[in-house]
């Protein structure tokens, strides 16, 4: 996969494309980035990149034409998602993490200001994607969250094919509790459970960890997971399931 990022804030981007697992899949071949400063575009001798909005307004909005430009330059073709990271677009779930993650070219405009002018996103038909409801100072950070939850799901760029599986074996569903060595620490006992070797007992209370804690802390997602797939679960998951959803009224 190839992704291309257009911000004003190149060096922003450096330590995240470079480290970690995204780093070593772009020098494996795996990813491959291209950075764009969108100054470096701009035909104001200032090299200024946003003016005062029409029609009053606070702030300043980025310059359709520095971005033309930069657009321009990349050769984009038709296959390309271009897609631009604003608190009022579609908001970033796993479903759409995947659906992006099967792209062969993501562009990404990291807006600014007050935002871009409207030009931009109807020329190149930019689709509008938010991480969440709340406003930050410029799209660079939703872009690296975008690219991390993306290219981690494109095939090979984990170490296992399992990882993001078992991430997703109850998908719907919140993370379970997890413990590392020593099997005591500070008095604190890890479950015994998970110290018995029996895998069919540590799948079991992880799923009932996972249906423990989403029920807590989201149980609107619990209602949709079961709602899905409780009849495909087996009689003890069916147990389990049934005391979680008997007592879901105590966390609304």
């Amino acid at each position: 996969m190839r992704v291309d990022i257009l911000t004003l804030f190149p060096e922003m981007f450096g330590d995240v494309l470079s480290t970690g697992v995204i780093g070593r899949a772009a020098e494996s071949g795996l990813l491959e980035f291209h950075i764009t400063n969108i100054r470096d575009h701009t035909e104001d001798k200032h090299r200024k990149v946003d003016d005062y909005p029409f029609g009053g307004g606070p702030g300043q909005l980025m310059a359709a034409q520095p971005i033309f430009s930069s657009i321009r330059s990349l050769c984009i073709t038709s296959r390309s998602r271009m897609i631009y990271l604003s608190p009022r677009g579609r908001v970033l779930d796993k479903e759409l993490s995947f659906e992006l993650s099967r792209e062969k070219r993501l562009v990404l405009l990291c807006g600014h200001y007050e935002g871009v002018d409207q030009r931009v996103l109807d020329a190149f038909d930019f689709e509008e994607i938010s991480i969440g409801d709340y406003v930050l100072t410029g799209g660079e950070l939703p872009s690296m969250v975008l690219v991390d939850s993306v290219c981690r799901l494109v095939p090979g760029v984990l170490g296992s094919e399992e990882s993001h599986k078992e991430e997703s074996i109850y998908s719907g569903l919140l993370e379970y509790t997890q413990y590392t060595r020593p099997a005591s620490f500070e008095g604190v006992e890890v479950p015994i459970t998970l110290i018995s070797g029996d895998h069919a007992k540590i799948a079991l209370w992880n799923f009932e960890q996972s249906l423990r804690v989403t029920a807590e802390r989201r149980p609107d997602m619990l209602r949709a997971w079961v709602t899905a797939n409780y009849e495909s679960l087996d009689k003890k998951r069916k147990a389990l399931v049934d005391i979680y959803i008997e007592d879901l009224s105590t966390f609304v």
